[in-house]
């Protein structure tokens, strides 16, 4: 009886991290992923591959054409602001967020906007009819007649559509949806998932068409199907938002062209989706009269400053455990800061149940937002009113300190142009007070100081 070879025996391979086997498994045995092995033996029974046909010749570097890579603006100013100018032709980009949030009708924009340009766009619907996506196209107005709209479920027929319309801007909604009968596997599965992005990929490339795809997220907000998605695609675009609110926020979470640390505001409406270039004050409350309990402070997301307020409110509590409960917030940074009050600013806190929250539906949870509920938490249980004219910025250390941020320059000059008048920023931010005006800039080395500063007569 002939012995098989160690060379002839079939490789499994799992498409997510590349561990190997020599056995099919359902699960990998390296990142613990379902679905992912695949056999991968055959190319590894064949030896080495061959010297083959190329399809350009390689040239100098000097010597590339770039006119046609310069990016394209996409009608949509908040989108071109965070791929970094626009959109590259032959760029392929994948737009991931939850179900709801509005990424049908942001790319149905981006299409209409396309159109308006005079260039051709092939919007391919695979969840929803073409008379279901045309009522929204309605709705929102954003039909154009070289729009073009299909309702396809088989990449076959998406790829003919390509070839017949010849777009220049490409949106499948969404990759998940399409399947392929060359291909084992239902519609979303790994597999399937990798032979459409490819395919699609593939004519991007060789056509030069500006590609989006819809991609559906799993429930810890991650892409889902199989990692190497992400890497086949140039930009990976993430849009969130709050149920709650109508605000909507697009990042860049990878991107081959620009860069990935600014982040476009929209605002959901009833007849679709606008623009929100000054968000700042869709997170600042009005208030007729000065109250206690709340600080404004300015964060920044990518490269916006963004002001906001965080309140608090402290009452006795009516239960064993006193409650600490946060909206907007991170828990941990919360309960750190009110261990630095009782610690280092006797503040008792341990008979009362503390609240603190944001305004607007904002998610905060960068560092520079610690004086500020320092200083609406003590506020809060001071039943001290302070000025609306105020900011804080700066982060919190165990022993009390502030410590100094980054884009302090940036931060303080927006709260100029919106108005305000007193900052208190941490001591050593190097700034200098005479350019920015009105506002009166204060140092403080700890929160007890910052804390004092409140209780100074201004």
């Amino acid at each position: 009886m002939a012995t098989i070879s160690k060379a002839a025996r079939a490789v499994y391979r799992c498409a997510e991290c590349g561990w190997t086997t020599s056995k099919w498994v359902g699960r990998c045995g390296e990142c613990q992923a379902w679905g992912t092995v695949d056999e991968a033996g055959s190319a590894a029974r064949k030896g080495r591959t061959k010297a083959g046909p190329v399809s350009h010749p390689a040239r100098p570097i000097s010597a590339i054409d770039i006119e046609s890579s310069r990016s394209t603006t996409s009608g949509v100013g908040e989108l071109d602001r965070v791929l970094g100018g626009g959109v590259v032709p032959g760029a392929v980009l994948l737009l991931a967020g939850e179900p709801g949030v509005g990424k049908s009708t942001l790319l149905l924009e981006v299409a209409s906007q396309w159109a308006r340009q005079d260039q051709l766009s092939l919007y391919i619907s695979g969840e929803e009819s073409a008379a279901q996506v045309r009522l929204r196209a309605d709705r929102t107005g954003a039909v154009h007649d070289d729009l073009y709209l299909a309702a396809e479920t088989d990449l076959g027929a998406v790829l003919s559509h390509i070839e017949q319309v010849q777009p220049t801007l490409l949106i499948i909604d969404s990759v998940q949806s399409i399947g392929s009968a060359d291909v084992d596997g239902v519609p979303g599965g790994v597999t399937q998932v990798r032979e459409v992005a490819a395919s699609i990929i593939q004519v991007a490339k060789r056509e030069n068409i500006a590609t989006l795809l819809v991609g559906h997220v799993t429930k810890d907000g991650s892409v889902a199907g199989p990692r190497t998605l992400e890497h086949l695609v140039d930009v990976v675009l993430q849009f969130e938002g709050d149920r709650n609110s109508r605000l909507r926020l697009l990042r860049a979470v990878k991107n081959r062209f620009g860069p990935v640390d600014e982040i476009g505001c929209f605002d959901l409406v009833d007849d679709g989706i606008v623009e929100v270039p000054d968000p700042t004050g869709l997170f600042v409350s009005r208030h007729h009269e000065p109250v206690a309990g709340t600080c404004v402070t300015v964060t920044m997301e990518g490269r916006r400053p963004l002001l906001a307020e965080v309140q608090a409110l402290s009452v006795p509590t009516t239960t064993v455990s006193p409650r600490r409960t946060t909206s907007g917030l991170d828990s941990a940074r919360v309960a750190m800061i009110l261990a630095v009050l009782t610690k280092h600013c006797d503040l008792k806190l341990g008979d009362y149940d503390i609240y603190t929250a944001t305004v607007g539906g904002a998610r905060l949870v960068e560092p520079s937002v610690d004086l500020a509920i320092a200083i609406a938490t003590a506020s809060a249980h001071r039943s001290q009113v302070l000025p609306t004219n105020l900011i804080a910025i700066g982060e919190v250390g165990l022993a009390g300190e502030v410590r100094k941020i980054g884009g302090i320059a940036g931060r303080l000059r927006e709260a100029e142009r919106i108005g305000f008048r007193h900052a208190i920023i941490p001591a050593g931010s190097d700034v200098d007070a005479s350019a920015y005006g009105d506002l009166r800039i204060t140092e403080v080395y700890d929160v007890p100081s910052a804390l004092r500063v409140l209780n100074s007569p201004r």
